[in-house]
């Protein structure tokens, strides 16, 4: 087996869907296998899905085990030289995986790579490429330094701007929404680590592969991440959650190093939570206080999903003029669905 695709699933199945059917249109000519693990949906994904993808492999769990443990549960059993770690909510062009599987053929000292990653308006995900975060990368985001000098290979090293993301690059950091594993890299340096639950492990992953002496790399090969923008970053949980990954990494690889930092990156990791979680709550206050929010209801491109190329979709979205971008809508008569961001509605006859 070449490839295995491993994703994991969380009450998204409309959304997963779309992915197996673009996974499946780019792996046609290959030797390739899905594995689907399902976090204990409440949404029916499972019984939805089997029956419309029966050459999927379905493993159901009873209870939310976290995204590393769920991916691992499907490493373990699959058999591809190549393990495709991928997020439900993406869309995969049709020359992504051959692409990304003839460069790693081509590079054997590569153990992982990550792609260009889009917004549903086809804008650049700027965590298609990240650097490590080391105690100084770290400060430099947290403190805005980063965003001041977005192209400085001092500053903005977290988010790699200064590279071209129309060019192939060595990088530091693979995004867990795209990340393909030689296998054989697995079995050198382990599995996911189950300590992070959510977020977080994509880092320690990368990480571990340098440390074992692989490369990691960045192709401009395209996917879309629908929820790359609008995961929902205002409640107490994800902020919790998130910010404890970044303490988790900390002290599993640099709290050894920078043992008198300790104490002082965990104040600044729990004071940016604190603000983080103020202005990501901001609007809430407003409402509160009758001062209304503008919204600006977003203006979107409709494709048809079952005859129209992935790859021509995403082409088209990416090409957008600044200022001028509309967000990607899917019809799908076979499935009986329109796709946007954050809504999907089922079609009427009359559509």
């Amino acid at each position: 087996m070449k490839l295995s695709v491993v994703i994991v699933s969380y009450n998204v199945r409309y959304y997963l869907q779309q992915c197996i059917t673009s996974v499946l249109r780019a792996t046609e000519e290959m030797d390739a296998e899905i594995w689907v693990v399902d976090n204990a949906s409440t949404d029916g994904s499972v019984a939805y899905l089997k029956p419309l993808f029966p050459e999927v492999h379905f493993i159901e769990n009873h209870d939310n085990v976290g995204f590393s443990r769920a991916n691992n549960q499907a490493i373990r059993l699959c058999t591809g030289e190549y393990v495709l770690l991928l997020n439900p909510d993406t869309l995969v062009a049709e020359d992504t995986l051959p692409g990304c599987v003839s460069f790693m053929d081509s590079h054997p000292e590569v153990g992982g790579v990550g792609v260009r990653m889009l917004h549903s308006d086809g804008s650049f995900a700027p965590e298609s490429r990240r650097g490590l975060p080391t105690p100084f990368v770290s400060f430099c985001k947290m403190c805005g330094l980063s965003k001041l000098f977005p192209k400085s290979r001092i500053f903005g090293r977290y988010y790699l701007r200064y590279l071209d993301p129309d060019q192939p690059n060595s990088i530091e950091v693979i995004s867990g929404a795209f990340n393909m594993v030689r296998h054989a890299a697995f079995n050198q340096i382990g599995l996911l680590d189950e300590d992070f639950f959510m977020y977080g492990e994509d880092i320690d992953l990368s990480y571990r592969l340098l440390q074992g002496g692989w490369k990691n790399y960045y192709l401009p090969y395209d996917i879309l991440h629908y929820k790359g923008e609008s995961t929902i970053k205002s409640s107490y949980r994800y902020v919790h959650v998130f910010y404890n990954a970044m303490l988790i990494f900390f002290n599993k690889h640099y709290r050894h190093r920078y043992f008198y930092l300790g104490w002082a990156i965990q104040l600044a990791v729990i004071v940016r939570a604190f603000l983080d979680f103020c202005v990501q709550n901001y609007h809430l206050l407003r409402s509160r206080l009758n001062y209304p929010i503008q919204y600006t209801k977003p203006q979107y491109i409709r494709f048809d999903i079952d005859t129209t190329p992935v790859s021509k979709i995403l082409q088209a979205l990416r090409h957008q003029k600044n200022g001028h971008r509309r967000h990607l809508e899917t019809i799908s008569r076979k499935a009986g669905l329109i796709v946007r961001l954050d809504d999907v509605e089922l079609l009427s006859q009359n559509t």
